[in-house]
């Protein structure tokens, strides 16, 4: 996994989890929905960097 890459998606699922939980907290559906997307996407990002790592060997 290229380095760029995994500290994108690390980011990508922590600003995604952070937006989340404030969403959550103020009991604000879409930011919650908006954050639950952001980390999917980055959950996303770091398993198809897996998968290439994988066929790399």
């Amino acid at each position: 996994m290229t380095a760029g890459e995994k500290a994108k998606a690390k980011t990508e699922q922590a600003e995604g989890k952070a937006k989340e939980t404030l969403g959550r907290a103020f009991g604000n559906d879409r930011m919650a929905a908006e954050g639950q997307a952001k980390k999917s996407v980055g959950d996303a990002r770091e398993a198809k960097e897996k998968v290439k790592d994988a066929f790399k060997h």
